[in-house]
């Protein structure tokens, strides 16, 4: 992991989003099948928004800005090396979460196998 990732996963930490507040509050303190999340986590060249390492399940959450051309390429290409390396990735816009947040952990929940 490198120093530069460790310290902008801090200030990511401390810069949440409305939308990355919201979810670290349902993901936070094993709310979730009393599973572990982390969040703004370097993994590999990466720093993933939320990750339970137990599962091995990453979630992105995306602003405006990842719809363009360009940074749908760049995400594509990022979630197939973390899902070469095992982890299975899901995303959902900003305003999906602010919008419907118990949909969004349903389908959380779905992945991490607690409902059908």
């Amino acid at each position: 992991m490198k120093r530069t990732n460790t310290e902008l996963a801090r200030n990511l930490r401390r810069e949440q989003t409305p939308a990355e507040r919201l979810l670290w509050n349902h993901l936070n303190a094993k709310q979730l099948g009393s599973l572990k999340f982390r969040r703004q986590h370097p993994i590999g060249d990466y720093i993933v928004d939320f990750v339970c390492p137990a599962k091995l399940l990453i979630i992105e959450l995306d602003g405006g800005q990842h719809d363009e051309a360009n940074n749908r390429i760049n995400d594509a290409q990022r979630a197939k090396v973390l899902e070469a390396m095992g982890y299975q990735v899901i995303r959902f816009w900003n305003s999906e979460v602010l919008q419907n947040p118990e949909g969004v952990i349903l389908v959380i929940r779905q992945c991490l196998g607690f409902v059908e």
